[in-house]
């Protein structure tokens, strides 16, 4: 069995500001550490679950996060800029199971550690199909496309309630309370490390027994809104290619299947950079 490692860094234990996770800050080689040592636990975990290949993708920031020489030697690693599937890396090359690792909550969530949708300083929320997602459903979506079910996350409490709200009960690895936005009671790392191993192995193993969450598929044709943050910034992503504008904080765009949709996703949030 093929797995997926989705990686991200916000739903880390242990952080709870954006220093934690920005290159920039002495505190970011720290998270980093943490970050490659609980992407590790996923991988002993789906191993011992049954898994015989695993695939892990640096999803954060610039995707130049995790360290590669104190990766799992069993596990490969992808990362830099990834188009088409970008956090989901590698979903389409015959995986069986997905799972995300240090995600955190969307966007407007309460008791949510760094809550945001793909850009805090611009997006304020995303709906498909008229529903309110965040990062989870955005790639859960995208695994989804390829028949992917997505079986495990660990991050803050909030977002593990968003993924199992949405995906169905897939397997969680809660490693901190979320006391609002920048607040958490964490759990050390190697109580986090072992919660998440444990539960990316009872993910894979209630696969194996047919017990597992389906693939999540969005009805098609797939339609998608993004409120942003402030007006100029919508007037910026107006400009892609397909995107309807009336002018307000909101753009809107249908597409034909989740690829396509999230390309075109992609653009509009890239481009709105100012």
């Amino acid at each position: 069995m093929k797995v997926l490692i989705a990686v991200d860094m916000e739903g880390i234990s242990g952080v709870v500001n954006w220093d934690q996770v920005s290159p920039s800050h002495p505190e970011y080689a720290r998270f980093r550490r943490l970050m490659t040592a609980e992407v590790n636990a996923a991988i002993r975990g789906a191993l011992a679950g049954g898994a015989d290949e695993v695939v892990v993708c640096d999803g954060h920031g610039d995707s130049t996060n995790l360290l590669l020489e104190e990766l799992d030697g069993r596990a490969r690693l992808n990362c830099g800029k990834m188009p088409p599937c970008r956090m989901v890396e590698g979903v389409d090359q015959g995986v069986e199971a997905a799972m995300f690792i240090g995600y955190h909550a969307r966007a407007g969530a309460p008791n949510a550690i760094l809550g945001h949708t793909w850009s805090a300083s611009r997006v304020a929320s995303v709906w498909l199909n008229g529903s309110l997602i965040g990062e989870i459903g955005i790639n859960a979506a995208l695994c989804g496309h390829y028949g992917v079910p997505v079986v495990m996350i660990s991050g803050d409490q909030s977002a593990c309630a968003e993924a199992v709200e949405l995906l169905g009960p897939l397997e969680v690895a809660i490693v901190k309370q979320a006391r609002g936005n920048m607040a958490a009671e964490c759990l050390p790392p190697g109580v986090a490390q072992e919660t998440i191993a444990a539960a990316a192995e009872a993910a894979l193993r209630r696969l194996r027994a047919g017990q597992g969450p389906p693939p999540w598929s969005p009805q098609r044709p797939i339609h998608m809104a993004i409120d942003f943050l402030h007006l100029e910034i919508a007037a910026r992503a107006a400009a892609v290619p397909g995107v309807r504008w009336d002018e307000s904080r909101r753009v809107e765009f249908s597409a034909e299947d989740m690829p396509a949709a999230f390309r075109t996703f992609w653009a509009a949030v890239t481009i709105s950079r100012p």
